[in-house]
């Protein structure tokens, strides 16, 4: 028996609630892509990725945007190849443009480093402490979401700007 894929024609906006748990998942591959890449580093490096020799604890310069790049391929991948990351097919969504199609490269690109940009606020935890940094973070992500309260379309701010929308299948 064929499989029938969701039809695009019973799409509805998608509520911020759902969103939210759809990012709970996708939150969980993060953590499983994070601990991968830093096992293959750790291996790569013969564990010398984490230096501790002089009381403070160093990174090699190179981690850190090497897991930006890799978790951000996750989701570009998963966006421009059927709209969907992991915890969107569990929550039934798909990101899609503001014409309906699928979203181009330029759109996902936009999307992600306007959704990623409260994460430079935690450059600010070695001056302000752990509570501020991490309070500014989540309140930046929360302002960014909150048009999706008031949008026809329920569109984050990152959705507007980038000419997507967040849609629900039934």
């Amino acid at each position: 028996m064929p499989v029938r894929k969701p039809s695009m024609t019973v799409a509805a906006p998608c509520p911020l609630w759902r969103r939210l748990l759809a990012l709970v998942y996708d939150l969980l591959v993060v953590v499983a892509i994070v601990m991968v890449v830093g096992l293959v580093c750790q291996l790569a490096t013969a564990g010398r990725l984490i230096d501790t020799t002089h009381g403070t604890v160093r990174v090699a310069w190179w981690y850190r945007p090497l897991q930006a790049v890799v978790v951000g391929g996750y989701f570009l991948a998963s966006w421009c190849r059927g709209g969907q990351t992991l915890g969107m097919r569990a929550w039934r969504l798909r990101l899609v443009s503001a014409a309906g199609g699928p979203p181009s490269l330029r759109q996902a690109l936009v999307r992600l480093a306007l959704a990623a940009l409260p994460l430079a606020l935690l450059a600010l935890v070695p001056y302000l402490g752990m509570r501020i940094g991490f309070g500014a973070m989540l309140a930046a992500w929360a302002l960014g979401l909150m048009p999706a309260l008031l949008d026809p379309e329920r569109r984050a701010l990152h959705d507007r700007l980038a000419g997507t929308v967040l849609i629900r299948l039934h």
